[in-house]
């Protein structure tokens, strides 16, 4: 054997090997229980970055730790392929297809996680942009369009000018792209949803089920959802039978509702204006506003600007006629374009109406004030909760009272009625970019919108496309691809052109991995029920909303078409922190990059994992340093040299099992240290997800071996030989090609990676001797070692035997003895 750890040697000889034997496949065997360990799949963007070196590290420890305590493990890899990069490679570089670049890039990302020793069954491999894949992409596309799930209307979106597309509103950042981070205009257009508002209520009510994500994570989906309880209220348009619904969370301040506001978009304005004296005016108060972005018009900084309609609406709890406003601080896209305006206790109508001189009527009386308030007392609205005033028959009432009770005459009245509302959008799936699953509609001009028959599945990107963005699908200039038949009468038709949303691949990946081969369903039920739900995932804080929101939705959809029998898709969410370095994460504007290839051919793979799950627990942010990587790496070196200085004598080492009752003072020491290593190494991965301290746990051992071996006449070596086959199987999951090595260096045909996990003795835990601390009148005089089982009267005896002692309680009446077993004996004197 060497003397040191030759990586560049060892760690491609392993691979190979494991690759061959195919020692990563996913067992099936019926007698072992099994586990679904899952990290997020990546965008092929070329190569890997020290984020992912992290994340898959973290999710290869638990699966190689898993296999060796007994479990079928799921471990499998893929790629999130489609996505507006390919395709600006495409029209950046003029001569490269996004197919092409993709294909490029997986090859080498693959190429590095082989090298990074990760144990995927890459026989499961899955690719979002294969037709074998998008083809079920659809499928579920179809399935929803039937259940009314998916449905097309024309919608204010959200529009960026620098990828000319179309974004969620989970996708815009400070009212940015969250890709490119282009300002993002609004503009109408016709657009495919999914209706994941049918699902807002499970979505937050089935976050009980979630025990074991972080709470945080929780919180932002609540955030997101927005559950609010309130009430649809009626206001009849004066000299009308129109009406104008609000949904308000304060039904109790209808008393104070002094004017209406409705959106400048909302459909009723026409009918209101139309033919006036203020549709001019009104008017041109729409175009102005409609320049406005949305962010603009919804920021607590920005300027309130409104216009009166002309228009009055009735109060239907006072009968007082109020103005109709029309103002840019309403939006049509949330609640119902309409609000009642109680400026008294709201700051937004506070402001508008001191602006525009609009009536304020204080209908909320503060508990702690003795006078009652008046419009004239205010400076700003007051929010807080108080009982009711000027609110006719309801004076008196706390809030929460007055909520109850003015609920159930309204709904009595019929002038409104209790309603829950949520701040979450439907999901906009539309782009209008090549790159991504097509949309499986055709429209005919005699049948409507007409879904692709789930035989004709699935619809194929054609290749040969111009991709310059136009804000128009490149796909709608490809006459061979629009131009088809009508499924239903044999008609002209042409498809849709638009494609769906990346999200919506990455939302069902995770199920097509327990059964990819299919190619009559998704996935059978019969295999989802034996993998899902995944029981560990790890990935990201920054997918909380997007991805995670939308996985559950989809999840929930599946669940409802009776294919798997699980409502969630993550038992176990783990979100790792970033990889900083000099404080900032890692990116090629700040010149702060460190490149996992570089790493790899300067300190091997093994090197790398340890200290990438040394350096800090996997939730927190971890800062690059290369002095740790060098430690790292010399703590390998440590283990390489205890087994290569050792071996020859491990080897000659005839007795098969240790016998512990022989065993001198070191040797108990030692072979304590051990089996306190492994509970702590097993609880740590187990349990805790703490790799960093069991690391550290096995660094310990390491260097009590060392003193062992240095400091005594006489080494045990049948000891040592116990302590470094254990060492290397706890050490197996975070370095597998050393531990893979040494392994066979010692003989041993069968892989590291199947071997049983090893226990611990709970006996071998227990000190043979303890420490007791002596007192004498509550006061520290001595300290005594003795046997961990002494009985209380050899105690007693040893301890009033001290000579330190006998100075403190001679010539004095012992008055009692208090003894804590294990820990302290305090004599009382006088």
């Amino acid at each position: 054997m060497k003397g040191y750890y030759n990586f560049a040697d060892i760690e491609k000889k392993w691979q190979d090997k494991w690759e061959k034997d195919g020692l990563y496949k996913t067992q099936e065997e019926t007698d072992k229980d099994n586990y679904y360990v899952l990290e997020m799949f990546p965008y092929p963007s070329g190569n890997l970055h020290m984020g992912h070196v992290r994340v898959y590290s973290i999710g290869d420890v638990i699966a190689r730790f898993k296999r060796m305590n007994g479990y079928n493990v799921l471990h499998p890899m893929g790629w999130d392929a489609f996505g507006l990069p390919a395709e600006n490679a495409a029209i950046k570089h003029g001569n490269i297809h996004p197919q092409d670049w993709t294909w490029d890039n997986i090859k080498n990302m693959k190429k590095q996680m082989k090298s990074l020793g990760l144990s995927y069954d890459w026989d499961r491999e899955v690719t979002t942009a294969k037709e074998d894949y998008y083809k079920w992409t659809q499928w579920f596309f179809v399935k929803m369009f039937k259940k009314g799930l998916a449905y097309k209307k024309k919608a204010a979106v959200n529009w960026c000018p620098g990828c000319e597309t179309v974004l969620a509103n989970e996708q815009v950042v400070n009212n940015a792209c969250e890709r490119c981070g282009t300002e993002v205009e609004e503009k109408e257009l016709e657009q495919w949803f999914f209706k994941i508002t049918n699902y807002a209520e499970r979505l937050l009510e089935d976050h009980k089920l979630l025990q074991n994500w972080p709470e945080k994570v929780k919180i932002m989906q609540r955030n997101w959802i927005g559950r609010s309880e309130g009430m649809r209220i009626k206001f009849p348009v004066k000299g009308s039978s129109e009406e104008i619904e609000v949904f308000t969370t304060r039904p109790d301040t209808i008393f104070g509702a002094t004017y209406m506001v409705l959106a400048p978009e909302h459909p009723l304005v026409e009918k209101l204006i139309s033919g006036t004296e203020k549709e001019k005016e009104v008017r041109q108060f729409i175009d102005r506003v409609k320049k406005q972005k949305e962010m603009e018009r919804t920021s607590p900084e920005s300027e309130k600007e409104g216009l009166f309609t002309g228009a009055y609406a009735i109060n239907p709890m006072t009968g007082e006629e109020i103005p109709i406003m029309i103002a840019n601080y309403v939006l049509m896209g949330y609640g119902t374009g309409a609000i009642m305006a109680v400026p008294a206790h709201d700051q937004r109508d506070f402001d508008f109406a001191r602006k525009y001189d609009l009536p304020i009527r204080v209908v909320i009386q503060p508990e702690e004030r003795e006078e009652e308030l008046k419009d004239t007392d205010l400076n700003e609205a007051y929010e807080g909760s108080g009982h009711l005033i000027n609110s006719d028959k309801y004076n008196g009432l706390t809030v929460k009272e007055a909520f109850d009770v003015m609920a159930e005459d309204m709904e009595k009245e019929g002038i409104g009625k209790r309603e829950v509302n949520y701040r979450l959008r439907d999901w906009l799936i539309s782009r209008q970019r090549y790159w991504g699953t097509p949309i499986p509609i055709v429209y005919c001009e005699k049948c409507g919108t007409v879904p692709v028959p789930e035989e004709e599945l699935p619809v194929v990107l054609p290749r040969d496309v111009e991709f310059s963005p136009t804000g128009e699908s490149p796909l709608a200039k490809v006459d061979e691809f629009v131009n088809t038949t009508c499924p239903v009468c044999g008609g002209k038709a042409r498809r849709e052109t638009d494609t769906m949303d990346t999200f919506v691949d990455s939302s069902w990946y995770f199920l097509r991995y327990t059964d990819p081969k299919n190619d009559k369903l998704p996935f059978s039920k019969e295999n989802a029920k034996k993998w899902f739900p995944v029981d560990q995932y790890i990935g990201g804080i920054e997918h909380a909303i997007l991805h995670l929101l939308y996985a559950r939705f989809f999840t929930k959809v599946i669940y409802d078409m009776d294919m798997i029998d699980s409502v969630e898709p993550f038992t176990n969410w783990l979100a790792q922190g970033m990889v900083l370095k000099d404080g900032a994460k890692m990116s090629k504007s700040k010149g702060n990059v460190v490149d996992p290839e570089d790493i790899l051919d300067r300190f091997g793979a093994d090197t790398a994992r340890l200290f990438i799950l040394f350096a800090a627990p996997p939730e927190k942010d971890l800062e690059w340093s290369d002095r740790g990587v060098e430690g790292a790496e010399r703590f390998l070196n440590r283990v390489w040299r205890l087994v290569a200085d050792n071996i020859k004598e491990i080897k000659n080492t005839d007795q098969a099992s240790l016998d512990v009752n022989s065993f001198n003072k070191n040797e108990k020491d030692l072979y304590r240290n051990l089996h306190v290593t492994i509970k702590r190494v097993t609880e740590d991965i187990g349990e805790r997800l703490n790799f960093n301290t069991a690391i550290s746990a096995i660094m310990e051992l390491t260097n009590a071996t060392y003193q062992y071996l240095n400091g005594v006449e006489k080494v045990n070596y049948t000891l040592i030989k116990d302590i470094i086959e254990k060492m290397l199987l706890i050490l197996a999951p975070f370095a597998p090609h050393m531990t893979e090595e040494l392994w066979s260096e010692l003989g041993n045909d069968e892989s590291i990676h199947i071997q049983k996990w090893p226990g611990y003795e709970e006996k071998a835990l227990k000190k043979d001797e303890v420490t007791i601390v002596v007192q004498v009148n509550g006061k520290v005089r001595d300290k005594l070692q003795v046997s961990a089982d002494i009985d209380e009267d050899k105690l007693k005896e040893q301890v009033l035997e001290l000579p330190r002692i006998q100075k403190y309680t001679e010539g004095k009446e012992i008055v009692k003895t208090i003894i804590i077993p294990k820990k302290l004996v305090n004599i009382v004197v006088k």
